[in-house]
């Protein structure tokens, strides 16, 4: 399986020809804290899969035996990696295509919130927009900066005003 990813803002990219079966979610305070939500969730590839197509991600070390690499620019949390581990945990959300790695087990739940059992019963308030904010919506799209799920030849698309 080919996969691609990337920033929010366009400046690393990546890409990997095999990725593990390995969906999940951490609940540990260590990966709350470095994605800043209230569980990360990770999908690894081989290390020697894995190719950094555009920039290169600085990386924070947040023990001892553990990296976690993130974009310089805008703060993308990207991976977590063992430093004598063979795999890297991408961030599934990073993925141009998260929705084919859907998490299969979670681990961490000494930290897991205690309210995270109910997500799923929480009002669905619509699409972005919805309930009288299309303005508001629609402001944002037109300005929006963040790259692409997908590759590109350069990034900021640099385009002219007529």
């Amino acid at each position: 399986m080919s996969v691609s990813g990337g920033c929010q803002c366009g400046a690393i990219r990546y890409h990997s020809d095999l990725m593990f079966d390995n969906a999940h979610i951490c609940h540990c305070r260590m990966c709350q804290k470095a994605v800043g939500n209230i569980f990360s969730a990770l999908v690894a590839a081989p290390n020697e899969t894995l190719e950094w197509t555009r920039g290169k991600p600085s990386v924070f070390m947040s023990s001892e035996l553990v990296e976690r690499g993130f974009c310089h620019q805008c703060g993308t949390p990207l991976f977590y990696r063992g430093i004598d581990s063979n795999r890297i945990n991408l961030t599934i959300g990073s993925l141009d295509e998260p929705e084919k790695f859907a998490p299969k087990s979670q681990m961490g739940r000494e930290a897991r919130l205690v309210w995270f059992e109910h997500l799923t019963t929480l009002a669905d308030e619509g699409v972005t927009g919805a309930g009288g904010n299309e303005a508001w919506a629609q402001s944002i799209a037109a300005s929006n900066r963040q790259h692409p799920d997908h590759d590109t030849d350069q990034w900021p698309v640099l385009t002219s005003i007529e």
